[in-house]
């Protein structure tokens, strides 16, 4: 059975989620606090994914994110409110995955998160794809899930893993942003560019020398992303 870390300070905000998602046949972990769910991930090693709220007591979800992200890459989900568009931008670019706004629809809900899921058990699976793939001093190993550059190993959430893989497979070709989403994040694309023009920041940090000048992940305006072989 699949488990899910839920953390929110609002009981009833847990109660919901607890329902709706036990009812998809997930097994449950409960937090009130950013504390108590970096407590239950470590002690719980197989959770797959963590939905958590942003505004919270003694830890809030920023700062919960920064420390998970220094023990584990399992997907994260925030739960926001519609004020908290700066919060959503520093989640993204610390890493999280992807963020539910409130209120939020139970089908919603319940979609998000099984595309989350969805997406990083099934990361590699596409049939009849070689193994490895170069472009410039970049080289993505997929059946290692391993990235270099110039030769040294570079750390990369499964979303930006996901994301270069889908560019790097077809260099010279354009993805829109909606286009990448839907690919990478396997939901409705509306009004995500924001969700993929933060993690493509956060890729070009990892990758590139110099992220303001990019040799490799260029940005084709009014069109979207491409891989470039990286000459001059």
């Amino acid at each position: 059975m699949t488990k899910i870390l839920i953390c929110d300070d609002e009981k009833d905000i847990v109660r919901a989620l607890q329902i709706y998602l036990k009812a998809e046949g997930y097994e449950i972990f409960s937090a009130y606090n950013g504390e108590q769910a970096l407590e239950i991930l470590k002690k719980e090693e197989d959770i797959r994914l963590v939905l958590i709220d942003i505004m919270m007591p003694k830890m809030d979800g920023i700062e919960a994110l920064t420390e998970i992200r220094k023990i584990s890459n399992v997907p994260v989900i925030f739960l926001t409110a519609k004020s908290e568009d700066a919060d959503k931008i520093l989640g993204l670019n610390l890493g999280a995955d992807d963020y539910i706004t409130k209120p939020f629809l139970p089908a919603e809900l319940t979609a998000r998160v099984r595309s989350s899921l969805r997406r990083y058990t099934m990361l590699g699976s596409i049939p009849n794809e070689k193994d490895e793939f170069r472009v410039g001093s970049i080289c993505l190993n997929d059946p290692a899930k391993e990235v270099r550059v110039d030769g040294d190993i570079v750390n990369l959430t499964k979303t930006e893993y996901e994301i270069l893989k889908l560019l790097i497979r077809e260099p010279g070709r354009v993805f829109s942003p909606n286009e990448i989403y839907v690919k990478v994040w396997g939901d409705d694309p509306y009004g995500t560019e924001n969700t993929v023009a933060v993690h493509i920041r956060r890729l070009r940090e990892k990758i590139e020398i110099d992220p303001a000048k990019p040799r490799y992940l260029k940005v084709i305006w009014g069109r979207g992303y491409k891989m470039e072989n990286g000459n001059p």
